[in-house]
């Protein structure tokens, strides 16, 4: 069956090569995709090493074209048509000008490195500010003295006194440590980088301790600058006898990165977040200077969660209300927070869908609008959704202000994502290596 797969991605690239000769370059990659996911699939079947070392060096020469293809679509790349031969479909890569003798591959290849981590450099700030992130006081303080302090008051440290190099911030999942990185990008005159192991690792052997080490070759050119890396454990995990050696590289590439930051003044920040925090390698954990536990959020941080999350949807909440909320979702996440709220902003749509009688009201805007209504309501009248938008009144309905019972209805089959067990192991790991947030 496997041969299917690849007879389609030779099908596929013979069409990618005739709309790469034509210039046609946005369908041509679109072809090389289908094609390069067709022999991926291939290669996981092939049994025979020679077979498989050849479609192997072909998938390369067409992943090359392809992202030279994407370069001139984005305006990164010369338009210069690659010698393509319809009948055996090579797919080499186009040289821009300049290569040749004298070094010109090695610039290339660093080029190409650079360009693969140029979507990690976050250009536009999230607009999450400190005081967005609810609770977590002590990671704040500890993220404003390892970023903010050193940018704005370099003679702070001088001598002996250094900035942070590593922070690891680990905890249960949904409880806002990426959250906190995006504070840290607004706040922080600092180029950001945001990576993740989909950033870093490549299908060719030697490429990815390469990207390594071109992300921190670029940090210290930019710096300041802060790496962060999201699951950092699914890059770094414990080493072991089972593992690869290609993982086993781009872990030691890492340590011997990290270990330079560290010791140098390359005012380079590495902030990584992980929900196995016991999955990290030791040495790894050991090049992070601080190792912060981000919690479960508190009462008041709940309170404030739904409160920010409801935002500027009309609602007839009091603080109160909140305050109830936040005691009712004990052992929640910030995340489980966000999915209660998302659930509650669903509630007046359902009961505008499901409503048999609707009455006239005046509008956000002081014009009439209709909302649904209990039969017995004053000045109620039988009517639904669907029959108000075939008489050409959908845009007079308006959906009725969330209210409590709304909350009460949904919690009802609302549940914590997080267990008793998850943050037992979280509390362990916080006795041994970290300290609370």
């Amino acid at each position: 069956m496997y041969s299917n797969f690849k007879e389609k991605a030779i099908e596929y690239v013979k069409e990618a090569v005739q709309e790469d000769n034509a210039q046609n370059y946005q369908k041509a990659f679109e072809l090389y995709k289908i094609a390069l996911e067709y022999f991926s699939t291939h290669l996981k079947y092939e049994k025979n090493p020679r077979a498989k070392e050849a479609i192997t060096a072909k998938f390369k020469e067409y992943l090359d074209r392809a992202e030279y293809i994407k370069g001139i679509i984005d305006g990164q790349q010369p338009v210069i048509q690659a010698p393509m031969n319809g009948t055996s479909a090579t797919g080499q890569k186009a040289k821009p000008p300049g290569g040749g003798a004298g070094g010109g591959d090695g610039d290339s290849e660093k080029d190409k490195l650079r360009s693969a981590l140029g979507s990690a450099i976050m250009m536009d700030r999230p607009n999450v500010k400190w005081e967005d992130v609810a609770g977590l006081e002590g990671a704040k303080d500890a993220l404003k003295e390892a970023v903010i302090l050193p940018v704005k008051f370099p003679q702070f440290f001088t001598g002996k006194r250094k900035p942070w190099s590593g922070l690891l911030l680990y905890g249960p999942p949904g409880t806002g440590k990426s959250y906190l990185a995006k504070a840290v990008a607004t706040e922080a005159e600092s180029t950001f980088f945001s990576v993740s192991s989909s950033d870093l690792v490549s299908k060719w052997m030697g490429e990815s301790e390469k990207l390594v080490n071109q992300l921190f070759s670029l940090a210290r050119e930019k710096a300041p600058s802060i790496v962060f890396i999201d699951e950092i454990d699914a890059l770094c995990s414990t080493r072991g006898e089972g593992e690869s050696e290609a993982a086993r590289r781009i872990k030691t590439e890492f340590l011997v990165q990290m270990q330079g930051v560290s010791s140098s003044d390359a005012r380079v920040l590495v902030l990584g977040a992980t929900n196995l925090p016991y999955g990290l390698d030791q040495a790894m954990r050991r090049r992070f200077d601080k190792r912060i536990y981000i919690p479960l959020p508190e009462k008041a941080a709940r309170a404030h969660m739904f409160r920010v999350h409801l935002g500027d949807t009309p609602n007839v909440l009091t603080q109160a209300d909140f305050d109830e909320l936040a005691r009712r979702t004990e052992g929640f996440s910030g995340s489980d927070v966000n999915v209660v709220v998302k659930d509650v902003l669903m509630e007046p749509v359902r009961k505008t869908q499901e409503a048999t009688h609707f009455r006239s009201v005046k509008g956000p805007d002081g014009k009439e609008a209709l909302e649904p209504c209990s039969p017995g309501d004053r000045n109620a009248f039988p009517a639904t959704l669907a029959g108000l938008a075939g008489q050409g009144k959908a845009s007079l309905v308006q959906p009725p202000m969330i209210s409590m019972r709304d909350f009460e209805k949904v919690l009802l089959r609302a549940r914590p994502t997080v267990s008793h067990k998850d943050l037992e192991v979280h509390e362990k790991f916080t006795a041994e290596f970290g300290e609370e947030g």
